[in-house]
């Protein structure tokens, strides 16, 4: 990773930027003057990953630097460091093609989080965003996320069957795929079959094919799904809806690696990697009798588990930037970029299908929001009003139902027990609303900033770090 490049002439600024970010662990180079940082540049150095400025400095302004970087290297994100006095400068610091501003005095935690923001659009733009070989579709920075990264390269040398179980619109299939691109097979076919959208009269054709004849309308031989993935990877998605009589024909296969066509006598050898996902519980439907024990352990010798978006949410700005570029490519037209406000509210909503309704959400965005920039009231409605419309009611009949669970059981401190609970979510939803800043938070809820610090001790809420200046 190239260094992030401060300039900036106050050396208490240049300091505090210096400590936060070897803290961080992220490289810097650090300038007194635009002269300076561009006198690197006439040498021959590599450009920065980031370049952090300030706007007033003596000799050449930090706008005439950005002026000069964009021109040399238009894909370094320049981020122009300005007092709230000097807004005029930040407008055209923007028009001049910087991608955003930090006003001073400046907290040190919001100063990491937008230039980590650059950095992931820089490495976006260079094409390096695939910091473990996997599609640029499958971004992450959240722990569960970085999970799935490392399954997926310690699966790169096997042939090992896998299931992969997250929500529908979670990126099941984008995770097979990476499997199989980075797996000896990597140069033969990857098939998908989506179990579930197959009618069940025709999916044992679609799997194993059929020879001519075999019933009425076979007027030539098929090969089916298995066959044409041979030395591949065969990703059977829904396998959780694959009827009773395929389920013990799939578990044949992958007993003894072999397989008949539909009409057919001889068996034909199945050269595939089988990988497998679903969004339902198949340990739950196994006990039902819905799902034969013996193929789920077939299935499940390894198992990736891909997280919802909701258990991601600090994935939401990262992924909101890819795919609003990927629109805009796709339409010819310019990104769009969402405000910090817009980004917050974003990152606190559920999103129940997940990456999928993220990305359909920027197309509408990339078509449909009238300026460049993304506020709330751009939005689409459902996104604005919906969830609290549509939640006014249901929170407190689940609590109706949660006070007659506790009191039907004899619990003692009922009230206790339900005011923790209650207290417990409102904050730490705030502290993630405020990116971890406990005034804000305070004020979000209407609380003093003594009270959410008790409160946070009280709850056991004190692995949050608090930000410095927060």
């Amino acid at each position: 990773m190239k260094p992030v490049w401060v300039v900036d002439d106050d050396r208490s600024i240049r300091w505090v930027l210096e400590k936060t970010l070897s803290r961080e662990g992220i490289p810097f180079k650090s300038f007194a003057s635009a002269t300076e940082a561009l006198s690197l540049l006439d040498h021959g150095a590599e450009p920065p990953q980031v370049l952090l400025s300030d706007i007033r400095m003596p000799g050449q302004s930090g706008l005439e630097l950005l002026q000069e970087v964009k021109t040399r290297f238009d894909g370094v994100p320049v981020i122009i460091m300005t007092a709230y006095s000097d807004l005029e400068s930040a407008v055209a610091a923007f028009q001049g093609g910087a991608f955003e501003y930090l006003p001073k005095p400046f907290d040190v935690d919001q100063a990491v989080e937008l230039i980590r923001r650059a950095m992931d659009e820089s490495m976006h733009q260079s094409g390096a965003s695939e910091e473990v070989g996997v599609a640029p579709e499958i971004l992450g920075q959240a722990p569960a996320m970085q999970e799935v990264f490392r399954a997926i390269g310690r699966l790169a040398l096997s042939h090992a069957t896998v299931l992969i179980t997250g929500e529908s619109g979670s990126g099941k299939e984008l995770v097979a795929r990476a499997l199989h691109r980075h797996s000896p097979r990597a140069d033969k076919p990857f098939v998908a079959i989506n179990t579930a959208a197959i009618p069940k009269d025709l999916l044992e054709s679609e799997l194993f094919g059929h020879e001519r004849g075999a019933f009425t309308g076979a007027q030539t031989q098929r090969r089916g799904r298995f066959e044409q993935a041979d030395g591949g990877t065969l990703f059977l998605d829904e396998i959780g809806d694959m009827p009773a009589e395929l389920q013990t024909r799939l578990l044949r296969v992958l007993s003894d690696g072999h397989f008949y066509r539909v009409g057919g006598h001889s068996p034909i050898k199945a050269n595939v990697r089988v990988i497998a996902a679903t969004h339902q519980n198949l340990e739950s439907r196994v006990k039902d009798g819905l799902f034969r024990e013996d193929l789920f352990h077939r299935l499940n010798v390894i198992r990736i588990r891909l997280p919802a978006l909701r258990e991601r949410r600090e994935d939401i700005p990262l992924l909101t930037r890819h795919f609003l570029a990927k629109s805009a490519k796709e339409l010819g037209v310019e990104t769009k970029r969402l405000s910090e406000a817009a980004i917050k509210y974003l990152a606190a909503l559920d999103f129940q299908g997940n990456v999928r309704q993220l990305e359909n959400l920027c197309h509408w965005l990339t078509v449909m929001a009238p300026g460049q920039q993304v506020e709330i009231n751009d939005l689409p409605a459902e996104l604005r009003e919906a969830p609290a419309a549509a939640s006014a009611g249901d929170w407190e009949e689940d609590l109706e139902a949660e006070v007659d669970r506790l009191l039907g059981r004899g619990i003692e401190d009922v009230h206790g027990i339900l005011s923790r609970a209650f207290e417990r979510v409102l904050i730490s939803r705030a502290l993630i609303h405020t990116g971890g800043r406990r005034i804000e938070a305070a004020q979000a809820l209407g609380i003093g900033r003594n009270t959410i610090t008790r409160k946070i001790q009280e709850l056991g809420l004190d692995g949050d770090r608090e930000p410095a200046g927060g």
